[in-house]
């Protein structure tokens, strides 16, 4: 199975990025995780890249806040799909990273998320490693049946307790 990689430009964005892990540790996918910034460290941040393929990851999954440069960065040193996760700032709420996040130009593209969204990140990440994994792929059909059976019990709680108002 393909690794995911999960790269936050701060250590601060631990806290937000570790929604991510579990996900992934859930559906029992091999990943890593990394601290290179856009700007202060581009030269590793490439190189991290460059190689990825090379060093068995599927997807990369890329957090940072503000000038959100860095799932750009990696974008343009791999072929791999890469997931931005703008993350929010105290200045704009998320919004400038968000922008910076969607905005790539043409070639060079970078699946979005919401802000803070990095769970939703990894459980896109899931599902392009399971495009070559039929047993994730079923774990991850399974899940979603799950949610559906949650949603349709409530559905019917509901029901009997709005009588009750």
């Amino acid at each position: 199975m393909k690794k995911v990689a999960i790269v936050m430009g701060s250590d601060s964005d631990a806290p937000v990025m570790a929604k991510a892990v579990k996900v992934l540790e859930g559906y029992e996918i091999p990943y890593e995780v990394h601290v290179y910034s856009a700007h202060r460290t581009p030269m590793q941040a490439a190189e991290f890249a460059s190689n990825a393929k090379e060093n068995g990851f599927g997807v990369i999954i890329a957090g940072a806040g503000m000038a959100a440069a860095l799932a750009g960065v990696l974008a343009a040193h791999t072929t791999l799909p890469v997931i931005g996760v703008p993350l929010k700032s105290a200045v704009l709420e998320g919004t400038d990273a968000l922008l910076a996040t969607v905005m790539m130009p043409s070639g060079i593209p970078v699946a979005t998320v919401a802000i803070d969204g990095s769970k939703n990140a990894a459980y896109l990440a899931a599902e392009i490693i399971a495009l070559s994994d039929e047993s994730l792929a079923e774990k991850i059909a399974e899940d979603r049946k799950k949610q559906s059976e949650a949603v349709l019990k409530k559905d019917a709680g509901i029901q009997e307790k709005i009588k009750e108002l």
